[in-house]
């Protein structure tokens, strides 16, 4: 590729390649091209002007090099990125406004003024018919006003009046849809699926795959706790499937062979045997976004009482200027009443100040599936962790592995992994890792799994019952023996590990001791979130009262419980909303969904179970858990600019009403800075609410 340097500067560099603009396709391409090479850290790639602003490390002249093989042609890029990257809708809707900007202004320029009349009265028809449309339906909302201002500027002969209207009417329309549009996009790829493994059924055997070697008509199999990854057929099996990513349905549907199933959905319970139909990620992306543009889920409290504050306003503003008219007879001043209402600033500022802040959440890898959810945690007092793998580190490890009968520690460890590896929990990812790392490979040696959540997993090895879990589950549920010759090796176990127990026939075979290291920033992390105005930090744990008691003193929450189970979490967010409370819930579990349903806003930790992450309201990005104050943070903000936009319509827009009733200013100026102001607010209303990343 020919490229010229503009900048050059230590870690980074700005090209412009050798053409006069690139096409979106093209653009797309050499951006994720760029953000591959292992060197560089950030791209940027602007179409318009054919430029490219990349970060490095490392050297300048592998960077060089690299760009002066690249060629567009030989990248084979995924058609999903293509497909879904936004620069093509950016583009569009720059042109539109562009494209409007030029006629508006040039038509005043070349365009004679006897054409230029008909096309704003053919225009004008448009706002008129909306109008009327509206009165049919009985009510008096915000097309009215547009309607009868437009209409009585034309009829009075100010098409400079009527032109100019409509021309910020039509801006605002393009920035709402723009907005609105590029936000539902970055929503709906946050929630698109991003499943990279899969089970795959291969001669009565359960192989781990890579989900790019699916092809239709293979057969996968779902554990309880996971995202279906492809739409399909069930061919066998049976479970129930949560599909409200789809659907909207709050309640499981019971799913058996021949019934369809489809990607994005998850299995709350069972298991099932899937066969393919379709591998394309498109088909979910599209009906995320349907569900999206459909639901009332983006809409916050603010939103929703805005746009009925707008239309509610209509009518006093038509009082308004008939009440003017009546009093001073002069149409003029009666005028600038019409031309100015609160109405449309209320109605385009607010949906495009929470569709920003969404958008925003983004860029700090925060997804956030409406607009209601930012004004929950805005509104928030109390926070719930659940303590594993969220206030912990997302990889605890196994530091020793204590046997208590004939099993070798690496049989135990071989068996251990086996069944733990169909289930998504950071523990269990902590067991398998460990038999990788000891290359304990093993073949499929059990029947079929059975998951008892916040408990364990039971499973049969040949004749022999296997159960794995907490001490709860292994010694009262399943009833399993210590043998007494190993009492003391049991009593003698190192208490800052958590525990795991392997029980075969009735009998502790092994304890598996995991190390589950706080994270470093969750004490400041806590401390900051106080400091936002959370008043209630609880920690909730499945773990034993010595584990939870540690680990609270040291993140320094105000209430802890321990040994609790799922059932229990949701008991505890309810009362404390029972009590007038506002909720947050961060999990990472299976056992933290019925948790974070009930909250008023629910958290999942972005590389935690599946379910989770499609139950949660919010999903943060696992690396840093001072991501939650930065979404605190983000939602006071929010809430400001929602409350000083409140303020500055309603001042400025009665400040225009008095000086147009005092004859100060022409129905025309009124018009203008009404529209004017209206644009400034939502642009402003589009920008950052945070100065800088945290």
């Amino acid at each position: 590729m020919k490229f010229i340097i503009r900048h050059d500067i230590k870690s980074r560099l700005r090209i412009h390649v050798v053409r006069s603009r690139m096409t979106c396709a093209e653009a797309d391409t050499l951006c994720w091209f760029l953000e591959k090479q292992k060197n560089v850290t950030g791209v940027k790639v602007y179409e318009r002007t054919a430029d490219a602003a990349i970060c490095y490390t490392g050297d300048r002249e592998e960077i060089i090099a690299v760009l002066k093989d690249f060629c567009f042609e030989n990248v084979e890029v995924p058609e999903s990125v293509l497909s879904s990257s936004g620069r093509a809708l950016n583009s569009a809707y720059r042109e539109q406004l562009i494209t409007k900007a030029v006629f508006h202004y040039g038509g005043k320029l070349i365009i004679p003024f006897p054409l230029r009349k008909i096309w704003l009265t053919l225009k004008a028809a448009r706002y008129i018919w909306k109008g009327i449309q509206c009165l049919l339906k009985r009510k008096i909302e915000v097309p009215v006003l547009d309607a009868v201002a437009i209409g009585v500027s034309v009829f009075r002969g100010d098409f400079k009046t009527a032109g100019s209207v409509m021309f910020l009417l039509g801006v605002g329309e393009i920035l709402e849809e723009w907005t609105h549009k590029k936000s539902v996009g970055d929503l709906a790829r946050s929630m698109s699926l991003n499943i990279k493994k899969v089970w795959l059924k291969r001669d009565d055997q359960e192989v781990l795959v890579n989900s790019s070697e699916i092809q239709p008509g293979d057969i996968v199999v779902v554990h309880m706790g996971n995202v279906i990854p492809f739409d399909g057929e069930v061919s066998g099996g049976e479970g129930m499937v949560n599909q409200a990513s789809l659907t909207g349905e709050s309640l499981p549907v019971r799913r058996v062979r021949g019934q369809s199933v489809y990607a994005g959905t998850v299995l709350e319970e069972g298991e099932l045997e899937i066969s393919v139909r379709a591998v394309s990620g498109s088909t979910r992306f599209e009906k995320i976004v349907t569900m999206i543009e459909d639901s009332e889920k983006l809409k916050s409290a603010l939103e929703s009482r805005a746009e009925h504050l707008a239309d509610r306003l209509v009518p006093y503003t038509l009082l308004g200027t008939g009440g003017v008219w009546l009093v001073t007879r002069n149409v003029t001043k009666a005028l600038s009443v019409l031309m100015v209402d609160f109405s449309c600033a209320l109605k385009l500022a607010m949906p495009i100040a929470v569709l920003s802040a969404i958008r925003e959440a983004g860029t700090y890898g925060i997804t956030v599936k409406g607009g209601k959810y930012l004004e929950a945690v805005a509104e928030a007092d109390t926070i719930v962790f659940d303590k594993t793998g969220t206030l912990t580190k997302a990889k605890p490890t196994v530091k020793e592995v204590v046997v208590f009968g004939n099993q070798p520690e690496e049989e135990a460890l071989r068996i251990a992994a086996c069944l733990e590896e169909h289930f998504p929990h950071s523990m269990a990812k902590a067991v398998v890792d460990a038999a990788k790392k000891r290359r304990l490979y093993h073949e499929e040696m059990h029947s079929k799994v059975e998951y008892i959540v916040a408990h364990g997993i039971s499973s049969y090895i040949g004749e022999k019952k296997v159960v794995i879990g907490s001490g709860h589950f292994v010694f009262e549920d399943e009833q399993c023996r210590i043998r007494p010759e190993y009492q003391e090796r049991f009593d003698a176990l190192p208490e800052e590990y958590s525990h795991l127990y392997l029980a075969i026939d009735g009998e502790l075979a092994a304890v598996i001791c995991i190390e589950d290291p706080l994270r470093e920033e969750a004490r400041d992390m806590v401390q900051m979130l106080k400091n936002e105005g959370i008043s209630k930090v609880v920690m909730m744990t499945g773990d034993s009262e010595r584990t939870a008691a540690s680990v609270a003193r040291r993140v320094g929450v105000d209430e802890y419980y321990s040994e609790v189970l799922p059932e229990d979490k949701a008991r505890f967010v309810e009362r404390e909303k029972a009590y007038g409370r506002k909720v947050i819930m961060i999990g990472d579990g299976i056992n933290d969904s019925p948790a974070l349903s009930a909250a008023d806003a629910g958290i999942a930790v972005s590389d935690g179970a599946e379910i989770a992450r499609e139950i949660a309201d919010i999903t943060i990005a696992a690396q840093d858990l001072r991501a939650l104050v930065t979404l605190k943070q983000l939602s006071n903000a929010m809430m400001r600019r929602i409350q000083g936009n409140y303020r500055g319509i309603v001042g400025i827009n009665a400040a225009l009403i008095a000086l147009g009733v005092a004859g100060v200013v022409q129905p025309a100026t009124s018009a203008l800075l009404h529209n004017t102001s209206t644009l400034a607010i939502s642009l402003k209303s589009m920008s950052g609410l945070l100065p800088e990343k945290v």
